[in-house]
């Protein structure tokens, strides 16, 4: 498994969701161990000193960590608002963001846990497609014709929280120009703008995958039980699930989370705090550890 080619990951934050990265890393490292990995953070200010924890954590996991800060001019002509900011755009014109020699890579957002391998994702065939992504719609279908409705298309509507993405590809067929002008054409009209511009302009070339295994929305698991005929209890997510996503405003990091993933949220939340305790002991012995 060493020799095969390193899985790269794409995280695209503010400062703020600095800790939610971490956590993630922590749970990519735990079930994915011999893995060589790579981080790219495409972000627009976040400070050095706010890097370190995550620089340290990298280092100890022998984590390749590339920082792509964005120059303010590629955004010149975008329409941005305090509302949506320039942040927004980032994971979808990733390839024109990160270095020209990258040919794929797997975007996660901060609000997941990777709990099983993901190695079968990152080798998935795209067949021609863009992206590979998981819907929903097998738990919400009615709001899946409702954004079919709303965005005038005719494909499944795709969670843009996991995608793999044709980097090359993507330096062909998205470009920034008509992203731009697709929001200032139809902004009134966007609930999730970034995930609604994925798929009202790119929703045909995506491959679906299955989201039960590589992008589990965590509010519902009794619907995903019930869909399977009872087959995804708690011991197939476990077993089978290498990507839980922590959909909506509830989030597993703030008091009050409703629902029964949470605790296995925080067990990882617990397990990265102890992890940089040790590292920062390390750190003070003088071990060493690769840049």
């Amino acid at each position: 498994m060493l020799n095969q080619s390193p899985i790269r990951l794409l995280a695209t934050l503010d400062e703020n969701y600095l800790p939610r990265l971490q956590v993630l890393l922590t749970s990519v490292f735990i079930n994915n161990p011999e893995e060589k990995m790579e981080l790219y953070l495409i972000h627009r200010n976040i400070p050095e000193k706010s890097l370190e924890k995550l620089r340290m954590q990298c280092r100890s996991f022998h984590y390749s960590l590339h920082l792509i800060q964005v120059d303010a001019s590629f955004f010149q002509n975008a329409p941005v608002s305090r509302r949506y900011p320039q942040e927004m755009y980032y994971r979808l014109l990733a390839p024109h963001l990160l270095p020209g020699d990258l040919d794929r890579i797997l975007y996660l957002d901060p609000d997941t846990l990777v709990i099983n391998a993901l190695r079968p994702l990152w080798e998935t065939n795209l067949n021609g497609n863009l992206f590979a992504a998981a819907s929903h719609t097998g738990i919400t279908e009615i709001a899946n014709n409702v954004n079919r409705l709303r965005l005038g298309t005719d494909s499944d509507y795709f969670n843009s929280g996991v995608l793999l993405m044709d980097l090359k590809l993507g330096r062909e067929k998205i470009l920034p120009e008509d992203v731009f002008s697709y929001f200032s054409e139809h902004s009134a009209s966007l609930l999730l703008p970034d995930q609604d511009i994925l798929n009202a302009m790119y929703g045909n070339q995506i491959w679906e995958v299955d989201d039960a295994v590589w992008n589990y929305d965590a509010r519902n698991y009794n619907s995903y039980l019930l869909r399977s005929s009872g087959k995804a209890d708690l011991d197939w997510v476990i077993s089978h699930t290498a990507i839980l996503h922590f959909c909506g405003r509830a989030k597993p990091w703030k008091p009050g989370y409703p629902y029964r993933f949470g605790i296995l949220y925080k067990h990882y939340e617990h397990l990265t705090h102890s992890l940089e305790v040790s590292a920062i002991g390390k750190k003070s012995g003088n071990m060493s550890f690769i840049n």
